[in-house]
């Protein structure tokens, strides 16, 4: 990351010590700490985490086990279990992907409990701005899925031999079975199996999808 971007980093994480947040503030970053960038293989672009307690766990659309599936990942692993021909997973952590190299990124790190989008004007798109910008600059092959308008307005540069970019409407309840003149629904969209057959033409590792 960039100073500026360091420094944005430092003092946001220094206001969520002043306020009640989600995640719990040692999970704020815990999407960069079980996905370094040299393990980053794939990038899946939340927008913030889930407002009520106990229940994000600092990953985009992850929870925490136990859980009800929130109705994002419902479809997200509706549209896994179609694509890979996998059983249906039985708990909402995405843990084991992000130990895999999928970088689960929300644009904003943190919000305020019961409050949808309540810290949209801290910033943080500044830092993860900067942290798509490293990732779209790593030597190793990486995948983007941009799923809905928000993760598509990233900002992103146009693909490489080694980053490509897969765009669908959004896995939300609303969104995930409508295709636009721009990009597919997500349902039908087949990105756990496109990233593999991206990683795998371009000599490296596969990801394993299939969740307990």
């Amino acid at each position: 990351m960039n100073p500026a971007a360091l420094d944005k980093a430092a003092n946001l994480s220094r206001r969520a010590d002043a306020e009640t947040v989600l995640p719990p503030r040692q999970q704020i970053f815990r999407a960069l700490q079980l996905t370094p960038p040299e393990s980053v293989r794939c990038v899946i672009l939340g927008q913030d985490p889930y407002h009520t307690p106990g229940v994000a766990n600092g990953l985009a659309f992850s929870a925490n086990a136990g859980c009800k599936v929130p109705p994002s990942l419902r479809n997200i692993f509706k549209e896994l279990c179609a694509d890979i021909g996998c059983p249906a997973p039985t708990s909402p952590d995405l843990t084991p992907w992000a130990e895999q190299g999928v970088l689960l990124l929300n644009t904003i790190l943190t919000v305020r409990p019961g409050a949808a989008g309540s810290h949209a004007d801290w910033g943080w798109q500044t830092v993860t701005a900067d942290l798509l910008r490293v990732c779209a600059e790593l030597p190793q092959p990486v995948m983007f899925l941009l799923w809905g308008r928000h993760a598509q307005k990233a900002g992103l540069r146009p693909p490489t031999e080694t980053k490509q970019f897969l765009c669908s409407s959004h896995p939300s309840p609303l969104g995930a079975s409508k295709a636009s003149a721009d990009v597919p629904a997500f349902l039908g969209s087949r990105p756990f199996s496109k990233t593999n057959a991206f990683l795998r033409a371009s000599g490296a590792a596969e990801i394993a999808w299939r969740l307990p």
